[in-house]
C-alpha cells in the first residue's frame, strides 16, 4: 500500500500583471495557509517520505513553507513536468517514485488535481489553493501506478475549514 498525499499550491499573487504565470510568487494568505497545512501533516502522522513539486514559483514557495513547518528533511524534487500537468502526465511522474517511500507528497496545481484525484479515486473533490487530499493506494510499487489505480480517497483538508 502506498500514500498519495496532493496538495494544491496556496494562494498566489497576481498584483505584478507583467509576471510570467510561473513566476508569480504567494501572497499574504498563501504564507500564512502553507505553514497550516504542514502542521497538518505533522499532526495528521503523515510526513511525506518523498516531495514531488511543480517547478512554479508559487509552488516551489509553498513548499519550503510547509516542509518547514513539518519537519520534512528528505529530498524535494522539482519536476517541470508538474507545472499544470493533467493526470496521466502525474502518473508518469509518480510511476518513477522509488519504491522505498511509501508515502509521496504531490504539490501542483489545479484543473489537474481535481482531475487526478477523480482518475485515482473515483471522487471529485474541490481543491482550493493550500487544499490537501490523502489517497491510500493499492499497489506495492509505484511503477504499478495508472490512471485507472482504484485509490481510496481517506480525507481533504482545505484552509478555510481547519481551525485557526
Amino acid at each position: 500500500m502506498k500514500t498519495l498525499l496532493i496538495l494544491r499550491h496556496a494562494k498566489s499573487s497576481w498584483k505584478d500583471p507583467s509576471l510570467d504565470d510561473h513566476e508569480r510568487p504567494l501572497n499574504k494568505r498563501g504564507k500564512r495557509d502553507a505553514p497550516r497545512m504542514g502542521r497538518l501533516l505533522e499532526d495528521q502522522d503523515l510526513v511525506p517520505d518523498l516531495v514531488l513539486c511543480s517547478t512554479a514559483r508559487r509552488a516551489r514557495a509553498t513548499a519550503g513553507l510547509l516542509l518547514e513547518a513539518c519537519g520534512y528533511d528528505g529530498e524535494l524534487v522539482h519536476d517541470a513536468h508538474l507545472y499544470h500537468a493533467d493526470p496521466m502526465t502525474v502518473v508518469t511522474s509518480l510511476r518513477e517514485v522509488p519504491d522505498g517511500a511509501d508515502r509521496v507528497l504531490l504539490i501542483g496545481h489545479n484543473p489537474g488535481h481535481e482531475s487526478l484525484l477523480v482518475a485515482l479515486t473515483g471522487h471529485w473533490e474541490i481543491m482550493p489553493t493550500a487544499a490537501l487530499a490523502h489517497v491510500e493506494l493499492p499497489i506495492e510499487r509505484w511503477s504499478d501506478l495508472d490512471d485507472e489505480t482504484d485509490g481510496q480517497l481517506v480525507d481533504v483538508w482545505r484552509p478555510k475549514e481547519l481551525d485557526s
